[in-house]
């Protein structure tokens, strides 16, 4: 996607420098700011204090972090400690584990003189699949949009309500529930985006409307708790949302929140979709709300907020009274009775098992 009059990507490697760079997401909206990450260790700390975030561009910057450390020490020991020490800094996202065995299977039978080389081919491979998986999710996503437009009156909006942000940002590039509005924008169908907040980290309201504003979609911020009386009043068609992980059973497991969208789209017969790659599909797990790790943040988050002053200035302000501690999980769950399908690189599936191993057949030995 453009910033300004340059094609970005969240990640990406430098041939000129051999560095890697990423798009420092934590002063976003205010500044944009590259960053390059040079260690293990700062590529922990990039995943784990949300420089990146989003389950796809935590697995690629992942596979790089694993790269760098081949190109420091490619033994064994190292490989096992690069999986280990990046694997523990977000444990709900299942694409960090995912791209961590992904880069330990290319890896393992090779001499250490071979691992630094395929482990940049196989991170940028990764994330050269993941463009090509969000812009398909895209595709498909579309066609439910096109259904909704073809309900309306010439030039009328579809509207859409989106949480959190699963736009380019939180991918290497087109995103998964932005990446539908993407192509509805490029296709001429008039569409208005509802952009939730999301509170503690506030990823709607410095990164989703970031995004909307510089692709020109007509958008809105709302605060957290007006999405249900948006759909009362029938001003959303249809949510789109992403997730960090699904279960085989159709769970979705998304920034927290998420549930009390669903429930609200549910009693309004309003249309609840996930837009997922498939990577972010956790075979092993069956019961969401009982089997998937929910993240508990610094209540840091939760006291004090980040923005902009009227000096100009960024900075962290608190909000609340000293001695009070804030409660920060980080995700919800989102049965799969609230999903009305999910939004893969291979189409849309029912949020159940069969509907999932119908796009997934090979995995229906495994599952």
């Amino acid at each position: 996607m453009k910033v300004g009059d340059t094609d970005y990507r969240s990640i990406w490697f430098d041939g000129e420098k051999a560095k890697v760079r990423i798009i420092d997401q934590r002063w976003l909206p205010h500044e944009f700011r590259v960053v390059e990450l040079d260690t293990l260790d700062e590529f922990a700390t990039a995943i784990r204090d949300m420089w990146v975030r989003g389950a796809p561009l935590i697995g690629a910057t992942a596979a790089y972090g694993v790269a760098i450390e081949m190109q420091r020490d490619a033994s064994d020991a190292a490989l096992d400690t690069a999986w280990e020490r990046l694997h523990e800094t977000r444990p709900t996202a299942v694409n960090l584990r995912w791209a961590l065995d992904e880069m330990r299977q290319a890896l393992g039978g090779l001499a250490e003189s071979e691992r630094a080389k395929v482990a940049f081919r196989k991170a940028q491979d990764i994330c050269d699949a993941d463009v090509e998986t969000n812009r398909m999710i895209g595709v498909h996503g579309l066609e439910i949009i096109k259904k909704i437009a073809a309900t309306k009156k010439p030039g009328e909006a579809v509207n859409i309500l989106t949480h959190c942000n699963a736009g380019w940002l939180a991918t290497v590039d087109w995103g998964t529930a932005t990446s539908p509005m993407y192509h509805a924008a490029t296709a001429g169908i008039p569409i208005h985006v509802w952009v939730d907040e999301t509170r503690p980290r506030n990823q709607g309201a410095q990164l989703t409307s970031w995004e909307m504003n510089s692709h020109g979609i007509p958008h809105h911020l709302i605060v957290d708790n007006a999405g249900g009386h948006l759909m009362q009043h029938g001003e959303v068609d249809l949510v789109i949302v992403g997730t960090d992980r699904t279960t085989a059973s159709g769970d979705v497991c998304n920034k927290i929140g998420t549930y009390l969208k669903a429930l609200a789209a549910h009693d309004n017969d309003v249309p609840f979709y996930v837009a997922l790659p498939s990577s972010t599909i956790d075979w092993t797990v069956d019961d969401g709300v009982r089997e998937i790790p929910i993240e508990e943040r610094d209540d840091r988050e939760v006291t004090h907020v980040f923005g902009r002053l009227e000096d100009g200035s960024v900075t962290s302000v608190q909000i609340s009274p000293d001695g009070t501690p804030g409660g920060n999980p980080a995700f919800d769950v989102t049965p799969a009775r609230l999903v009305t399908g999910l939004i893969t690189e291979r189409g849309v599936a029912e949020a159940t098992r069969e509907g999932l191993l119908g796009l997934f057949p090979e995995r229906r030995n495994a599952a």
